[in-house]
C-alpha cells in the first residue's frame, strides 16, 4: 500500500513538472491580470491556496504594485500643465517648448472638465499637413483620457494602460473633480526606479562606454539621448512600444515582460542583450548593454 502510494505521488509529481515545462511564461502584465482576477479572497477562501501557490517573483513584483495606490505616485492638480481646447496652434508649440513635455491635458472651460490630451506627435504631424494657424483645432488630434480614482493601486492602472495603450490618466476625486495626473512612466518608475523625465534635473552622465560595444548605464538612461549620441536606437523594432518607454530601465521591463533580477541577460531582438548589474525586488537600478560584436568577443 506504502509503496502504491508513494509511485503515485511520485507519478503525479512528475506530471505536474511535464505540464510546467509546456506552459509559455506569461508576461508581467499577464500575471498582474491573473493576480488581480482572485477577486475578494474573504468571500472565497478557497482561493487564497491559488494566492500562495503563486511563484516568489510573481509575489514581489506584484505585490508592491497592488500595495502602493495611483495617489501615491501621482503629480498633484496645482502642478498639472494643461491647456485649453480653444488654444491655437502657436500657443500650443509655445508650451510644448518651455514645458519640454510630451503629453499635455486639454479641458473645456477648467481642468476640472477634461477632454482628453494632445501628444506632441500629433501635433507636429497636423502642424505639417495644414500650414496655417486659423485651420488648427486641437480637438481633431485628441487622444483618450483614463479617468481613475485615487484608491487604484499603480498594479492594476499599469495593467489598465498596457491594455488600452492609453499613457496618461487624471485622478478624480469623490465629487467628480481633477486631483491629480499620473502618466505611464509615473507607473513604470515604481517597477525600474526613478526615470528622468521632463521636470527632472541632472549634472552627470547616466551612461558610460566601459570598452567597444559594451555600455554601464543606470536604469534612468534616456534613451532618446543615448540613441542621439551613440546613434543606437534600441526601440527600432516592431514588437516594442517606443511611445510607452523612455528609458533603459523601462525597455528591459517591457522586454523581459517582468522585473528581472541581479545577474540575469535580457536579449534584444537585434541582436544585443542587457545585463542587469544591481536591482532589487522591486525594481533595476544599474544595467550593461553588449553589442553583438562585444557578445562574440566575450564568447
Amino acid at each position: 500500500m506504502g509503496d502504491t502510494d508513494g509511485s503515485s505521488r511520485a507519478a503525479h509529481s512528475a506530471q505536474l513538472k511535464n505540464i510546467k515545462s509546456k506552459q509559455k511564461p506569461q508576461s508581467f502584465f499577464a500575471r498582474i491580470a491573473g493576480w488581480l482576477s482572485f477577486g475578494d479572497l474573504q468571500d472565497e477562501p478557497d482561493k487564497t491556496q491559488n494566492l500562495e501557490n503563486l511563484n516568489a517573483d510573481t509575489n514581489s513584483e506584484v505585490g508592491n504594485l497592488l500595495r502602493v495606490s495611483v495617489q501615491d505616485v501621482s503629480i498633484p492638480k496645482a502642478d498639472i500643465v494643461a491647456v485649453n481646447d480653444t488654444i491655437s496652434q502657436e500657443d500650443l508649440f509655445d508650451t510644448f517648448k518651455n514645458t519640454a513635455l510630451t503629453r499635455l491635458p486639454v479641458y473645456e472651460g477648467t481642468l476640472d472638465s477634461p477632454i482628453g490630451f494632445v501628444h506632441f506627435k500629433d501635433f507636429i504631424l497636423k502642424s505639417n499637413s495644414n500650414g496655417g494657424d486659423s485651420a488648427f483645432i486641437v480637438k481633431k488630434i485628441l487622444r483618450t483620457l483614463l479617468f481613475v480614482p485615487p484608491s487604484m493601486s499603480v498594479g492594476v492602472l499599469l495593467a489598465k494602460m498596457q491594455a488600452e495603450r492609453i499613457h496618461m490618466a487624471l485622478v478624480i476625486d469623490e465629487y467628480g473633480g481633477v486631483d491629480g495626473l499620473v502618466t505611464i512612466e509615473d507607473l513604470i518608475e515604481q517597477v525600474v526606479g526613478d526615470i528622468e523625465d521632463e521636470h527632472d534635473e541632472t549634472n552627470q552622465k547616466d551612461w558610460l562606454l566601459e570598452k567597444p560595444g559594451q555600455y554601464l548605464a543606470t536604469a534612468k538612461t534616456s534613451l532618446r539621448e543615448f540613441n542621439e549620441e551613440t546613434g543606437l536606437d534600441l526601440t527600432n523594432e516592431a514588437s516594442i512600444d517606443a511611445e510607452e518607454i523612455d528609458t533603459f530601465g523601462g525597455l528591459v521591463f517591457m522586454l523581459a515582460g517582468r522585473v528581472p533580477v541581479r545577474g540575469e541577460i535580457v536579449p534584444h531582438p537585434h541582436g544585443m542583450e542587457f545585463e542587469i548589474v544591481e536591482a532589487d525586488a522591486r525594481r533595476v537600478k544599474k544595467l550593461r548593454l553588449r553589442l553583438p560584436d562585444a557578445i562574440k568577443a566575450a564568447e
